[in-house]
């Protein structure tokens, strides 16, 4: 199970401390797909990056009871001047992964080519993210953690993405934060409405959905 108790979440402004996650409670167990819904600046994304460890929570404490991964394509822990089988042998090394098991699969997935041995920092945006969803694919996971929809590449690489996350992992529990109506009804079993910084629970994704519609 992942726990969350009471967890909060401040960031200094220049008019002072600001307040984005107050006292979050949260329990997903294996397997659940639950979805968090909230308007743009709510701390969604900040919720998401605290419950995989890439940000610490000012107060309260997480339980991590299962494996999670980093946010579905978030690149922002690459270092640049490496290049992306030498990001990918660092990485495995920190999640205890046999390096040579993993670069045959993230070669063919990332589809990078010659790239894959080129310093991170020359690649575009849509290559960082492609190479991070693919090292997030050979590393097996109990919970993703899936920050809006995820959109990486073109279609037919999209649908790639689709079919190894949600139909070849569809044992593994999930977080997922979106917009998307349909998106979340799609993938989620239950959903959660981050508002003013509390986080709202309901047992259906329709009732997630009325409250979301109807709140600031």
């Amino acid at each position: 199970m992942i726990s969350l108790k009471g967890v909060s979440k401040s960031f200094p402004t220049r008019g002072g401390m600001r307040k984005v996650l107050d006292n979050i409670n949260l329990d997903v167990e294996r397997g659940q797909k639950v979805g968090i819904l909230g308007r743009n600046g709510a701390g969604k994304s900040t919720l998401i990056r605290t419950i995989s460890g890439v940000s610490w929570p000012t107060k309260g404490h997480i339980q991590r009871g299962m494996s999670i991964s980093w946010p579905i394509a978030f690149a922002g822990g690459f270092q640049g001047s490496l290049t992306g089988l030498d990001n990918l042998r660092f990485i495995c090394r920190v999640y205890g992964v046999d390096p040579k098991a993993v670069a045959p699969f993230v070669d063919e997935f990332s589809e990078l080519g010659v790239y894959l041995r080129e310093p991170v920092k020359t690649y575009s945006s849509g290559m960082r993210a492609r190479l991070a969803f693919a090292l997030s694919m050979a590393i097996e996971f109990d919970c993703f953690l899936i920050d809006e929809v995820v959109a990486v590449g073109d279609k037919r690489f999209q649908e790639k993405c689709h079919v190894e996350l949600f139909s070849k992992r569809k044992d593994r529990a999930m977080i997922i934060v979106s917009h998307d109506p349909h998106y979340i009804r799609e993938h989620c079993t239950r959903a959660s409405v981050l508002s003013k910084g509390a986080l709202h629970h309901f047992e259906t994704v329709d009732d997630a959905f009325s409250y979301y519609d109807q709140a600031d």
